[in-house]
């Protein structure tokens, strides 16, 4: 059996997330692993950056990653206060599939957990799936964890 020594939780925030952080935490405890939170503001799209003025898309960027830290360190109190082991967390921007396995990787994880949001139907096909894209690319497992249930 593989051993855990790092495990990357990719949040959302979302109010389903705080059951998929619970078995992240656990995870991570019964295995003295290390637990490393991570947040990816997604980006907006070039043709919606090309209309916004550089200045104005910056102040935009810096104030959303201003208040995403904020988010962090709440929801990391609010889900983690009580992990005993090492946590660490962070908040990046980039598209959000890539961003987790380039963060995974970057810190050697081995093992990635996420909630999902179990959308179906056009709603799936319309925002298409991050948990989708990571599974798919991924070289680690990835547990993922239903909101709903």
């Amino acid at each position: 059996m593989a051993q855990i020594k790092l495990v990357v939780y990719a949040t959302d925030f979302s109010e389903g997330a705080a059951k998929a952080a619970s078995l992240a935490s656990q995870l991570a405890g019964v295995h003295g692993a290390r637990l490393h939170v991570l947040h990816v503001i997604t980006e907006l799209g070039d043709r919606h950056r090309r209309s916004i003025p550089a200045s104005v898309m910056d102040d935009f960027v810096k104030e959303v990653k201003t208040q995403a830290v904020a988010d962090m360190h709440d929801f990391a109190g609010r889900c983690f206060g009580d992990f005993a082991g090492e946590l660490t967390t962070d908040v990046v921007i980039g598209p959000a599939a890539e961003e987790i396995l380039a963060q995974a990787s970057r810190l050697g994880a081995d093992l990635i957990v996420m909630g999902t949001h179990g959308r179906h139907g056009v709603e799936k096909l319309l925002l298409g799936s991050t948990t989708e894209r990571l599974i798919r690319k991924s070289t680690i497992p990835v547990l993922t964890v239903p909101e709903r249930g």
